[in-house]
């Protein structure tokens, strides 16, 4: 009998080749490439895939704009996603193309020119969230880290040509019970849903093997039990799919590039936009400055909101929660006033931009963030933890 639980939650993952994530990667490549060329180019790339066709459009402002190959980087996407078969309706080789990009406002321009690091404006008004949490090695919350890890196994194991009728579009699902300690105490239930060829047979082949799958990535867990419930493709039926099944477009996916809600999610998306947008950088600079909290042994759980004017430089408000699981007399004040006086965390965007080295990537890539979460993954300079032993002095920890 499964042991009563205080609370349960859910969160989704996809896949690389999930129609929206396949638009994700397009803009972040363009992104990538543009910055390649010139450091400071200013791009807001959007792309919108559909049965055989995919359109860029957006604003992009840089010098050497002419080396910059947009149809010849879309389909490069496509075809390492592993959409490579014309008789699915999209293939890397066969959809029609346009550009549609245009240049930057000036009117925008003007309010974020780069200059200074520390005078650089914010290329947007909004709001940012961070977040970490004490439930995975990572510091992500459990659910949305799990299904995160089934997507890349799953996606392991196709271009790999173990498991060689899946096809590149999925999600997953995983739904955590929490205890009356507030941590997870056992995985409910795992949804996986897989594009597949129309050859394997579902109750004989499809789902056994998916489930086993499933059960070898989670095991280290700890977290499945006898009453686990698995659904897989639980409709009997997925042959049509990415493209060809539905329509993507950039920044769909908020929440699976986040924290699968257990945070809320505040600016706008982040795929296709350079770091002036500070509805990407300083999100990742909030997750950086939450992560080392948490990692201090500050708190179990912090969350950090930011806000931010177009063209100034200094946030308009910053909030910290640790959601009574500080340690010590530690409080959220404290913690506002260390963010606020800029000793440890920075966060005027072009000293963010400068710190986390987002004009150059070095070791990660745009688009590699484009699948598997912007968060939770070491290879990216916002989830350092190099800041602990600043802030244990800071709290006398």
């Amino acid at each position: 009998m499964t042991k009563s639980m205080k609370y349960m939650f859910t969160s989704e993952a996809v896949s690389e080749g999930h129609p929206d994530k396949v638009a994700d990667a397009m803009s972040d490549a363009i992104l990538d490439a543009a910055l390649a060329l010139d450091p400071n180019a200013h791009v807001a790339a959007e792309s919108f895939v559909g049965p055989d066709f995919a359109a860029n459009l957006g604003e992009i402002s840089m010098s050497r704009r002419d080396g910059l190959d947009t149809e010849k980087i879309v389909r490069g996407v496509v075809r390492d996603i592993g959409y490579d078969r014309p008789d699915e309706r999209f293939s890397w080789d066969t959809f029609e193309y346009e550009n549609r990009f245009s240049s930057q406002s000036p009117d925008i321009a003007m309010g974020v020119s780069r200059g200074r690091p520390e005078a650089q404006g914010a290329g947007d008004q909004g709001m940012m969230f961070g977040y970490a949490v004490r439930e995975t090695p990572e510091l992500m919350p459990a659910p949305v880290a799990w299904a995160h890890r089934l997507m890349r196994r799953f996606t392991a194991e196709r271009k790999s040509g173990r498991i060689p009728w899946l096809r590149p579009d999925a999600k997953s699902q995983v739904t955590v019970g929490y205890g009356d300690d507030g941590l997870p105490a056992r995985i409910d239930s795992v949804v996986l849903s897989h594009q597949t060829t129309d050859e394997p047979d579902i109750d004989r082949v499809i789902r056994p093997t998916v489930e086993a799958v499933i059960r070898d990535e989670l095991a280290d867990t700890g977290m499945i039990d006898g009453e686990t419930r698995f659904y897989v493709n639980p409709t009997g039926r997925f042959v049509i799919g990415g493209p060809a099944g539905d329509s993507g477009l950039t920044g769909r996916k908020i929440v699976v590039d986040t924290y699968g809600g257990a945070c809320p999610h505040g600016g706008g998306a982040f795929s296709g936009k350079d770091p002036s947008k500070v509805d990407r950088s300083a999100a990742y600079y909030a997750r950086y400055a939450a992560k080392n909290f948490v990692a201090a042994g500050v708190a179990d759980r912090c969350e950090i909101q930011v806000g931010y004017a177009i063209g100034v430089a200094a946030p308009v408000g910053c909030r910290v929660d640790f959601f009574n699981t500080q340690h010590g007399n530690w409080s959220e004040e404290k913690a506002v006033a260390l963010l606020e006086s800029g000793e440890i965390f920075d966060f005027r965007p072009g000293r963010i931009v400068a710190e986390l080295g987002l004009l150059s990537p070095k070791g990660w890539s745009y688009l590699d963030t484009a699948n598997g979460g912007h968060f939770g993954r070491d290879v990216f300079p916002w989830e350092r933890t190099d800041k602990v032993e600043a802030i244990r002095a800071a709290f006398k920890l």
